[in-house]
């Protein structure tokens, strides 16, 4: 990889508190990201939101990050203060949540959401918020979003919440985008319209990706990179095209445990775990950057 990575993690650890003593949520996870779509994948429990809220500086005070290196774009991640981390958190970097609807201001119309997003990070007079929202909203496909700007979240489908929460983090145009189940509830045909317009968008604006998400045969269509997570590990990283071809035990279980239609299979392969998987080393960033 030429030139500095949009975003370098060496030695990313997490470790939260409990009564039976601490629990190890992120072990030494490493990876380089350029201007790409990278996905993370994995069971529930795997750590993969935690390495992204850990990115984005939204763990609670108890949790305790430890990194041997955390860069966004040469500055060290770890180093800023909270003050420090809010400036950048929407500017630099966004993370649409999971069950996106949900995540937004009940008691707050949506247009102005997006439009608060976008003033918190610039010195936009009221009406120039307001019509960025509206250009944000028909970038991501929002029909009539003069109409949807005066609209409550609960009078909105969650395909169109998943939208408007899309058009919130990307109204500031940050450099990286962090996406964290950003389909999970949502139908088909519905899942292919937003991941459409995130590709769009990624494309003309040359951001990063990190996509999290279960789902094995949506990551490999849409990505350039899949790092699989376990245990709180990277247990191996291949490039999308080629993950049904992935070799870890691990990753060849997920794999046959997806349902398909036209197999003979009455019942689906349950996946055997290996103690060993916890113990095995970290991949190396080195190995997991971008050609």
């Amino acid at each position: 990889m030429s030139g500095v990575p949009l975003l370098e993690v060496e030695d990313l650890s997490v470790t939260f508190p409990s009564r039976s003593g601490p629990v190890r949520a992120v072990r030494q996870v490493g990876f380089k990201l350029g201007r790409e779509r990278l996905g993370i994948v994995g069971e529930s429990g795997s750590g993969k939101t935690t390495v992204g809220r850990a990115i984005l500086g939204l763990l609670p005070q108890s949790a305790k990050i430890a990194a041997r290196r955390l860069e966004l774009d040469g500055g060290d991640l770890l180093a800023l203060s909270p003050r420090q981390r809010r400036a950048i958190r929407g500017k630099r970097i966004s993370m649409v949540m999971q069950d996106a609807k949900y995540s937004l201001n009940p008691v707050m119309r949506v247009g102005d959401q997006i439009a608060e997003a976008y003033t918190i990070h610039t010195d936009a007079s009221r009406g120039a918020a307001r019509a960025k929202a509206l250009e944000t909203m028909r970038a991501v496909r929002i029909r009539d979003p003069e109409i949807v700007y005066d609209l409550y979240p609960h009078q909105v489908s969650g395909g169109m919440g998943q939208r408007i929460m899309i058009a919130e983090m990307l109204v500031a145009e940050p450099e990286l985008l962090i996406a964290d189940e950003p389909t999970s509830a949502l139908d088909v045909t519905v899942q292919l319209q937003v991941l459409a317009i995130i590709d769009q968008l990624i494309a003309k604006r040359g951001m990063g990706l990190i996509f999290i998400s279960h789902n094995l045969n949506l990551v490999a269509s849409f990505c350039d990179r899949v790092l699989i997570m376990y245990g709180g590990r990277v247990l191996e990283t291949c490039p999308a095209s080629a993950l049904h071809q992935a070799q870890h035990p691990y990753t060849r279980g997920l794999l046959a445990s997806l349902p398909r239609i036209v197999s003979g299979r009455h019942r689906l392969p349950v996946l055997a775990r290996d103690p060993c998987w916890l113990e095995d080393a970290a991949i190396s960033s080195a190995q997991m950057a971008p050609p």
